[in-house]
């Protein structure tokens, strides 16, 4: 993978994979158990199925997420956390948190994402 990092900083680094205005809620819909495209495409967010299909293939080229194919005619895929991909749960919470107190009237989050750890979103060979 050739990519042009803007700067060796590793905060910009991570923006440079992750701080659009998609990835991270993509990962959060993944983490919330939706795989499929057709799920994934369906968050209230409202995300344009070009922006989408951009979106996992940049998250699949940085290995955060892993394509699979669960059906042959037609073929079609599912997206699966890896552990790098999973590794970012404390930063979703981080921000869900962050935002719950300083951000009037947000979703409250629900109890297995605010008790969940990485190690529980592992690829299976991993746990």
């Amino acid at each position: 993978m050739t990519f042009a990092f803007r700067s060796p900083c590793p905060v910009a680094s991570a923006l440079d994979v992750i701080g659009d205005k998609w990835s991270l809620v993509v990962l959060r819909t993944i983490f919330a158990g939706r795989h499929r495209y057709g799920e994934l495409s369906e968050i209230p967010e409202r995300i344009a199925t070009n922006i989408l299909a951009d979106r996992l293939a940049r998250l699949e080229q940085f290995g955060l997420v892993a394509k699979r194919a669960y059906q042959s005619n037609p073929l079609r895929h599912e997206y699966r956390l890896t552990e790098a991909g999973a590794d970012l749960l404390p930063v979703l919470q981080a921000l869900a948190n962050w935002s719950s107190t300083h951000i009037p009237g947000r979703w409250g989050q629900p109890k297995w994402f605010s008790d969940a750890k990485p190690e529980d979103f592992y690829p299976e060979s991993k746990r």
